[in-house]
């Protein structure tokens, strides 16, 4: 994943996980909706909007990882 070098916003990160919602694991959504609850650090909001950025289109292996990763921020938030 390529990183950029623009700042998104809660209100970005949301509509991204709005727009990917319907491919993201179920048991997912309850933990985004907690991170959406709180306040986060710019680099935090950064790398959860690059890992749900493009999220449908990405392989099984990479969405894999992405889950991860995903997971991982979500749980320890």
């Amino acid at each position: 994943m390529s990183e950029c070098k623009l700042n998104h916003s809660q209100e970005d990160v949301r509509s991204k996980y709005e727009s990917q919602e319907v491919f993201i694991p179920e048991d997912m959504v309850p933990l985004f909706e907690q991170f959406f609850s709180k306040e986060h650090t710019q680099d935090l909001l950064n790398e959860v909007f690059h890992l749900l950025k493009k999220y449908d289109l990405a392989s099984d292996e990479d969405r894999i990882e992405r889950n991860n990763r995903l997971y991982m921020v979500l749980k320890n938030v």
